[in-house]
């Protein structure tokens, strides 16, 4: 998880600056060419950054086109000099992307105070070594390094850098113990040596203590597993502003200070690292300046001090996963310039109506961003929420929190982000403030219509999935624009779906398990954009669309358990990106479509890579939504981001004639297929072994004929196999594989008596038909099989009989007291006979002794 941040924050940083230095590379050219009344650059500087330029191999962003002979170095990309004496002050080429080699000739710069070679491909003159010349230009005070993979220990003699002020090696390759004498910069006031190699560490901090003007200090992801004093060695920098020490493996911060002098310290780091001691013993309490605290994953335990409430500098308290073992009864009210409050998964819980009470009252509220997902909070919103006018985020997922939204939500203008997820709301859905863009209510128990003008003009995300809601969507939803995802889907909706043409962006429709009707919604037409729909479990009619092809976007398509019908149109399988197609259920007819080949999503040869822009089209960022899908004969559910590697074609259960295509077995991604319960005639594709990434196959109840292909065997990730009830002959193919999916369904090749051979108690003849001898009673067993659901269903009539009969005692007295008249009549009559048969029976063993 850091890592990926970490990739994902050097993706960002390097767009980022590579677009400043895009527009400032020509703006620096033009200042340079007014500035007549400026001193040149220095000949001699200019051969040194020329030279510099000769060892770089890759400038892929042509970022330093302007470095020429021709041209002032001073007007160069990146360079900046005096004005003065035209030396070179200044080189900044972070975030250029350049690879090649860090070129000695940088000592020519005797001037040069701030070098940044940050976020490039570069080396020393011995391959990733660091160059160790850098320690010798005296003048720098600003040098940074980051994200270059130096591999090594971090150099000793950066220490000779006596002026500098800033060093920054995070994201580097550097390994080992941090060196004590990076203590001898005594001017440095930022220091970052945050996620280097995994195995960088430091026992001893207090050479930290010498970094008496120090402001800024990250040693994140450096393991100090036995600094247990750092506490005391930081509050004797008392410039300091900023500690960050994520992932450190520090052992505690049970620690308390007798005489704090961090009195300017504003932003303190400590997540990821397991403390695993009362919440209220750390020593940071008392800290009345920090603005921003982070204590994620930290596992702090019980309740927060009072101290808190006394903070009234706190801007943002992050507190999130540590497992459901705190309390927070502190009294916030007086924080006045608290703006996000995140405590996800970490409250052990809790009452929603006194936890908002308890929330800053202050006359301008700067709350911004309320988190409490997973926190087994109770209780219900209150009808008024004037208070937290100014909330931006709202995220109360996964607790049981009951009531109704209140109406006084509305007043909420400032609200964007509203997550109600999984919880106990009731009633009908209130109009909500228009500055929304994600409202998701999945799994409540709300129920009604929904208003007639309900939605946002923002609205990106709507999630009303997994409730109670009834009558017809309004019209209304389909003037948000921006929507991207809607989900409507395990509901009491019913009617036609609104025309909601007008939303231009849409990715994801979920409306299955409803009762939505009508033909296949006409407006779809022009979303292109469309990745996932789902119209499953409706009352869907009339054909497929022709059109179908224009949705070029589609990956998923789940349109099972309706009333579709008419033939697979052709043309589906123009969609090139289509990864997995559901038709099962409806009253589809005539042949599979041979074209089958086209649907390159469905292959690995055109599987998206991990860079691929496609990729991300199935990955978004809620973690609460889950997608069924049919496999297997199971339902398995799926999260946005496994939905990436899920590929299937289900048919069955319609009326499909024709052959299987031979074409399906290029498909080499798919890992369902189901044809059952169709009318497909021919051979099962005999080159079926070659799609690896197979499942489950089930082409059960069909007419297909002939042997089974023995590439089956190859199928080496199948768990699930049925061919059963067909008319297949011949020697079933022998494989590890198939004899363990027989063990684990021996119905799997039943209806089928032409088949021989083992697993099967068939013998085969010469010619690979079954022999008519003595054992081969696996016929006999089918028959038995038949016979004994005959018997079922015998036995289960018999008992419907018994159940009618007893209704009608039950509720017809006079049938009732003859009903027990006949049974004590019948009841004594066989007493009488058993009696008088024993009788003769004694009589007789008597007599014959």
């Amino acid at each position: 998880m850091p890592h990926l941040a970490a990739k994902l924050m050097l993706l960002i940083v390097a767009s980022f600056r590579f677009f400043l230095y895009s527009q400032a590379a020509t703006q620096q050219l033009q200042r340079a060419s007014s500035a007549n009344d400026t001193a040149g650059c220095v000949p001699r500087e200019q051969d040194a950054l020329l030279a510099f330029k000769q060892g770089i191999t890759n400038d892929s962003s042509n970022l330093l086109a302007s470095w020429r002979r021709d041209q002032d170095c001073c007007g160069w990309t990146g360079v900046t000099c005096n004005n003065q004496t035209g030396h070179v002050v200044e080189l900044d080429l972070n975030s250029f992307l350049l690879v090649g080699q860090i070129s000695s000739s940088l000592l020519s710069l005797g001037y040069l105070e701030h070098l940044d070679l940050g976020t490039n491909f570069l080396q020393g003159p011995n391959a990733s070594v660091f160059p160790e010349f850098l320690c010798s230009m005296n003048n720098l005070r600003h040098l940074d390094l980051s994200y270059i993979p130096f591999s090594g220990r971090v150099p000793p003699l950066l220490s000779n850098l006596s002026n500098l002020e800033y060093l920054d090696l995070s994201f580097t390759s550097f390994f080992g113990r941090i060196p004590h004498q990076l203590g001898n910069l005594t001017k440095l006031r930022h220091l970052d040596l945050s996620w280097m190699y995994n195995s960088t560490y430091s026992t001893d901090v207090s050479w930290l203590s010498r970094l008496h003007m120090l402001e800024y200090v990250d040693m994140s992801n450096i393991t100090l597993s036995t600094v247990t004093d750092f506490p005391d060695v930081a509050n004797m920098i008392p410039t300091l502003k900023h500690i960050i020490l994520m992932n450190c493996s520090l052992p505690s911060a049970n620690q308390s200070i007798a005489n704090l002098n961090l009195t300017k310290l504003e932003e303190l780091d400590l997540r990821w690292n397991y403390f695993g001691h009362p919440i209220s013993s750390c020593w940071f309490w008392n800290v009345t300046s920090i603005k921003s605290l982070s204590l994620d994953e930290t596992y702090l335990y019980g309740s927060f001090p009072d101290a808190l409430g006394r903070m009234f500098s706190l801007k943002h308290l992050d507190f999130s996963n540590n497992g459901n073992a705190a309390t927070m009864t502190v009294d916030l009210k007086n924080l006045c310039q608290l703006g996000s409050l995140y405590l996800a998964r970490s409250l052990s819980s809790g009452n929603i109506t006194e936890f908002l009470e308890k929330l800053p009252k202050c006359s301008a509220s700067k709350l911004y961003a309320l988190s409490l997902p997973s926190n087994n909070m109770t209780g219900m919103l209150p009808n008024t929420m004037d208070d937290m006018s100014s909330l931006n985020d709202l995220i109360l997922t996964n607790n049981s929190i009951s009531g109704s939204i209140p109406l006084g939500i509305r007043n909420c203008t400032s609200l964007e982000y509203l997550h109600l997820g999984s919880n106990l709301f009731s009633g009908q859905i209130p109009l909500l403030p228009r500055s929304l863009r994600v409202l998701d209510v999945t799994r409540n128990i709300f129920s009604g219509n929904l208003p007639l003008e309900f939605g946002a003009p923002n609205l990106e995300r709507l999630i009303l999935s997994f409730n109670y809601i009834s009558g017809q969507v309004p019209g209304s939803i389909c003037r948000s624009r921006n929507m991207k995802f809607l989900d409507l889907s395990h509901n009491l909706f019913k009617g036609e779906l609104p025309h909601c043409s007008d939303m231009p962006n849409l990715s994801f429709l979920l409306v299955s398990n409803n009762s939505f009707c009508g033909k296949f919604p006409a407006w779809l037409q022009s979303f292109s954009s469309l990745v996932f729909l789902d119209l499953s479990w409706n009352w869907f009619n009339g054909p497929l669309p022709r059109w179908i092809e224009h949705l070029v976007s589609l990956r998923i398509l789940l349109l099972s358990h309706n009333m579709f019908d008419g033939e697979i149109p052709v043309n589906i399988t123009d969609l090139k990106g289509l990864q997995y197609l559901n038709l099962a259920a409806n009253n589809m007819s005539g042949p599979i479509p041979k074209t089958l080949s086209n649907l390159i999503g469905m292959t690995i040869k055109h599987r998206p890579g991990p860079n691929d822009d496609s990729d991300t089209s199935l990955a978004f960022d809620e973690s609460q939504d889950t997608f069924s899908l049919v496999t297997k004969h199971e339902v398995l559910k799926y999260g946005a981001h496994g939905l990436v590697d899920v590929a299937g074609i289900d048919l069955s259960l319609n009326h499909l004639a024709g052959g299987i295509p031979d074409e399906i077995a290029s498909l080499s991604l798919l890992t369902n297929i189901n044809l059952s319960s169709n009318h497909l005639s021919g051979k099962i594709p005999k080159n079926i072994g070659y799609m690896k990434s197979l499942e489950s196959l089930d082409v059960s109840k069909n007419n297909l004929s002939g042997e089974m292909p023995s590439s089956l065997s190859d199928l080496t990730y199948l768990s699930y196999l049925d061919v059963s009830y067909n008319n297949l002959t011949g020697t079933i193919p022998s494989g590890r594989q198939l004899d363990t999916l027989y063990t684990e369904n021996p119905s799997m090749y039943y209806g089928n008596s032409g088949l021989c051979g083992p697993p099967l108690q068939r013998n085969c003849s010469g010619n690979g038909t079954p022999e008519n001898g003595h054992g081969n009673n696996q016929q006999e067993s089918e028959k038995d099989s038949d016979s004994a659901f005959f018997y079922y269903g015998l036995g289960s009539g018999f008992e419907m009989v018994l159940l009618v009969l007893f209704c009608v005692l039950l509720f017809k007295k006079s049938w009732r007291i003859a009903y027990f008249l006949l049974v004590d009549l019948v009841y004594d009559k066989a007493f009488v006979f058993l009696v008088v048969t024993w009788s003769r029976l004694a009589r007789r063993n008597t007599s014959r002794n």
